[in-house]
């Protein structure tokens, strides 16, 4: 039995039959749901929110400086470099 992490309804699936990285959906909550691991079966919520205010920093930082966050320039220099 798989239940939701969020909930902790019981979730309808064959754990023999699911596969790691595969998203489900609680039907009683509506959350997103990520298989991290198999055998036992392990649920790892996917929180849209988080990716949303990430993209709001991001944006905020461009429009303050006008240039990349320093992480994505880093992750530009390190393919430069290869």
């Amino acid at each position: 039995m798989i239940r939701c992490p969020e909930c902790s309804a019981e979730i309808d699936v064959d754990e023999d039959e699911v596969e790691e990285g595969e998203i489900l959906s609680c039907p009683e909550c509506e959350s997103e749901l990520e298989v991290s691991q198999i055998h036992p079966v392990h649920l790892n919520i996917i929180s849209e929110d988080d990716d949303e205010d990430e993209d709001e920093e991001e944006e905020e930082e461009i429009a303050e400086n006008g240039d990349l966050p320093e992480d994505e320039e880093e992750d530009d220099e390190e393919e430069d470099e290869e």
